[in-house]
């Protein structure tokens, strides 16, 4: 039977990772079943995966496949998941694979043998049914490996650029630059002509943006951080800000980097502050501690979350897919994702393996392949 990660909430206050044999899909009439290859292991997985569990309490018990890993959550984290409790569910936001079987439709049995991505969640599985629209042929040319982060930050990224346009702003900010998805959105930026603010956190960070060609690189441990910050927000006229950092003050500095350059060329004195619209969007939460704001960017601003499920929302059928058609285009070069590591199901267990993508580091991804080391 093939199997699935799975991440279940206990009774006790604790959270368990374990592989669950599942049985193999049959596809409806609209739907293939994909071998799947290669998954990414992004943020937006681990939050569901770890939860608020304390990755220091971790034991395991059993060994290879059939090890099962328990975390202690902090008591007073537990209400955050309260209604996970008792529920075994399937992780993986998204993936790519090898179409091995399909339903009757004549736009299914036309994706056979053909590699294909999806998203949707369940992507840590060895088999993956998904519904056919739900598919993106790859090119001939493009592995599954290549086409695994094919979804979540291609598409991110041209949301970003798409509630830009759709908002009035000129220019953006973005923090956690030095990321996969960072790189993308540095590239795409150049592509469209839009001036691009990068705040990262080490020099070795700078020096890789710098290296793609990017123009205003900001290092938030830097002394003249907020300085170097004003004079990139003055320069590019940027007013709209995405944080994948969300706790502590950074959004709350570059909403004040943005006012200091907005009253600059609006010559706006007083409490109330520059007339023009200056907006910060929290969309990942490397840092777990409270979003912090010191009030000194005036009265025209907003905080708030963005999510690209609600964002393609807005967008007409044809908008969404001429994103993902262009994401398939440039797959291997504007969304091109780097890996730190390949890993099995088996490997995403192990104790040492936890602590490493726990960490979250910038710039290290892990690329999962289900089917390495099992047979279905």
């Amino acid at each position: 039977m093939p199997r699935q990660l799975r991440s279940t909430v206990r009774e006790d206050g604790t959270l368990q990772l374990a592989l669950a044999s599942v049985e193999a899909p049959e596809p409806s009439d609209d739907q293939v079943v994909i071998r799947v290859e290669a998954a990414p292991l992004n943020p937006s997985d681990l939050g569901p995966m770890l939860g608020p569990a304390d990755v220091d309490t971790m034991r395991t018990e059993g060994a290879g496949a059939d090890v099962i890993v328990t975390f202690d959550i902090p008591e007073n984290l537990r209400s955050l998941v309260r209604a996970r409790v008792g529920r075994s569910l399937p992780m993986g936001n998204e993936g790519a694979g090898v179409v091995v079987a399909a339903g009757r439709s004549p736009e299914a049995q036309a994706l056979v043998g053909r590699a294909v991505a999806t998203w949707g969640g369940s992507m840590y599985s060895q088999l993956r049914v998904a519904p056919v629209d739900q598919c993106l042929a790859l090119p001939d040319e493009v592995t599954p490996a290549q086409g695994a982060s094919a979804f979540v930050n291609p598409l991110t990224t041209l949301g970003m650029i798409s509630t830009m346009r759709l908002e009035g702003h000129r220019a953006l900010v973005h923090t956690a630059a030095a990321s996969n998805l960072g790189q993308m959105l540095v590239k795409l930026c150049q592509a469209e002509g839009i001036p691009l603010v990068n705040i990262v956190r080490r020099t070795d960070q700078v020096d890789l943006l710098n290296d793609l060609g990017a123009e205003h690189v900001c290092n938030s441990t830097d002394d003249d951080f907020m300085r170097s910050l004003i004079a990139a927000v003055d320069e590019t006229d940027a007013t709209l800000g995405f944080d994948a950092v969300g706790g502590g003050r950074l959004a709350s500095s570059i909403l004040t980097a943005m006012e200091v350059a907005q009253s600059r060329k609006s010559g706006a004195v007083g409490n109330y502050g520059s007339a023009r619209h200056k907006q910060v969007y929290l969309y990942g939460g490397l840092d777990r501690s409270p979003t912090e704001l010191t009030r000194g960017f005036g009265m025209a601003w907003g905080i708030g979350g963005w999510l690209l499920p609600n964002h393609l929302a807005r967008l007409s059928a044809e908008e969404a897919e001429q994103m993902r058609q262009r994401v398939a285009a440039e797959i291997t070069t504007t969304f091109a994702s780097r890996y730190t590591a390949e890993i099995s199901l088996a490997e995403m267990l192990d104790p040492d393996t936890i602590r490493s993508y726990a960490r979250q580091a910038t710039g290290e991804k892990f690329l999962v392949n289900p089917n390495q080391g099992l047979s279905a």
